[in-house]
């Protein structure tokens, strides 16, 4: 080797061996998707968590990340322990200065019922978002699985969502019907609304082996006629009422029409658990507690 050659050899050995012109390492960027599938990208796997919905903060407990939400919605309150979180205001309307003075790494969201303005707001200030929503059954587990990838709490999550995969899986067995009975779900009583297709209601009435009356309807939330009811002269009917109150108010005025089969049966029943409507994993606890209730203590 020339002297020239062994002289830029030697140098370049020493500026390597001394850090020199060489760049630093550039931080690991994590890359997560929501279940919108939006992607967001964080430098490490949040810690800080403000949830605006209450099926997101039982779905971040469940996934093992309970102890990151330091700020939540008026009506979380699954599990016990998310009712010592901080409250901020809920899906429509909360406090921005609360929130940023909690320095979140990452607000999850609604999609779907937190109010885009309100998004907006968020993202006006420079804040991460993340969309959590759960249309079907078969989505909580994969929700569980994204939400462990955002917090880093990958096992845990793995875990949940795999034995709520299985719980779902053994409800389908073990109702499964070869001709199920039609079920009307009553959102509302004036007028009557009920649910569509592409809903979660309806993958937990076919759980429990049984048909909703109006799953031909694309609508998520349709309103439909007295008449159009009785056309369709349900089996059962199922009141999801708000309260105890509306929910035999409801029962109570379809007395009215006894010719309907499920006024003759007496199969006219109230439903007022909110886990339904939550989108949180305990949906699975109320339907397993419905498929018993439809089925009666002898079915």
């Amino acid at each position: 080797m020339g002297a020239l050659a062994l002289a830029l050899a030697l140098s370049t050995t020493v500026r390597v061996a001394r850090g020199a012109d060489v760049p630093a390492p550039q931080p690991q960027v994590l890359q997560v998707q929501d279940d919108d599938q939006r992607s967001l990208e964080l430098l490490r796997p949040a810690q800080r968590i403000v949830s605006l919905a209450p099926g997101a903060t039982a779905m971040l407990f469940a996934a093992g990340a309970g102890q990151r939400v330091v700020g939540t919605s008026d009506y979380s309150n699954e599990p016990e322990a998310a009712k010592a979180i901080e409250r901020v205001g809920d899906s429509q309307s909360f406090d921005l200065e609360r929130i940023l003075g909690l320095h979140p790494d990452v607000v999850v969201v609604w999609s779907g019922g937190t109010s885009p303005t309100q998004v907006a707001r968020l993202e006006s200030v420079g804040l991460r978002i993340y969309r959590h929503r759960l249309t079907r059954l078969d989505d909580i587990a994969p929700s569980l699985v994204r939400l462990g990838r955002l917090t880093g709490t990958q096992a845990a999550a793995q875990a949940a969502a795999a034995q709520i995969t299985q719980r779902i899986g053994a409800l389908r067995n073990r109702y499964l019907q070869a001709a199920p009975a039609s079920v009307l779900l009553q959102a509302w009583d004036r007028p009557i609304y009920t649910v569509g297709r592409a809903e979660i209601m309806t993958d937990v009435i076919h759980a429990c082996g049984y048909r909703n009356l109006y799953e031909d309807l694309t609508d998520p939330g349709p309103a439909v006629t007295l008449e159009s009811v009785l056309a369709r002269d349900p089996d059962i009917i199922l009141a999801l009422a708000p309260d105890a109150n509306s929910a035999r108010d409801w029962v109570a005025g379809w007395s009215a029409y006894a010719s309907m089969r499920a006024v003759r049966s007496g199969r006219v029943l109230a439903w007022t658990d909110q886990r339904l409507s939550r989108l949180g994993p305990s949906i699975v606890d109320a339907a397993e507690d419905l498929c018993r209730a439809l089925r009666g203590p002898h079915r």
